[in-house]
């Protein structure tokens, strides 16, 4: 039995063969507002980009993002940033071009926590919410996950960030949620859809 390749956020499949090497992935994508936008793997040279979207984010955010205050990125998650494999972690980059320099304005990624599980998260610069970039994002993820044996995605949400447990709801794949210690505990089942 073939197995389809899974659809991206516009509803066009994408090809596996393009998928053969994560840290090459990139697609360009049209917002709602009529920005365009790449959605593309994270490379080392992309560091200072990321720290200086971080630094753009209100507190919020980086609150909703890491369940508490945060100032800047450490040394370890710098370095684990920088040698992103694309087989137990991926990071995707949702990235504008501004006055010829390219800007990161949201992030996406998945770890692996078991062979066919991976624990994923999300931030999108607040100037860029509700156009549809976190649904994108996660459904170019589930594509590379999926082609790599992903079978489902776990995430933890603070109970009040409604629109990422909103984009979860949306997504299209089965999910189940429960509530425990004041953080909401998504499953997505990538093979159900």
């Amino acid at each position: 039995m073939t197995r389809q390749a899974p659809k991206v956020a516009d509803g066009n499949y994408v090809s596996p063969a393009s998928m053969r090497d994560a840290s090459q992935y990139a697609a360009k994508e049209t917002l709602r507002n009529g920005l365009e936008v790449c959605i593309r793997a994270a490379r080392p040279d992309d560091c200072e980009r990321v720290i200086e979207a971080f630094h753009e984010l209100d507190p919020e955010s980086v609150y909703l993002r890491y369940f508490g205050p945060k100032k800047s990125f450490s040394e370890a998650e710098i370095q684990r940033f920088r040698e992103t494999d694309f087989k137990t972690r991926v990071i995707l980059l949702c990235t504008i071009l501004r006055d010829g320099r390219e800007i990161v304005i949201a992030a996406a990624s998945y770890a692996r926590v078991e062979e066919s599980v991976a624990e994923m998260a999300f931030i999108v610069e607040e100037d860029y919410h509700k156009l549809g970039i976190a649904r994108r994002l996660l459904h170019h993820l589930g594509a590379i996950a999926s082609e790599a044996g992903i079978k489902k995605f776990i995430a933890e949400v603070l109970p009040h960030n409604t629109a990422m447990i909103g984009v979860f709801k949306r997504c299209g794949w089965p999910m189940k949620s429960k509530t425990d210690d004041g953080t909401v505990h998504i499953t997505l089942a990538l093979d159900s859809a």
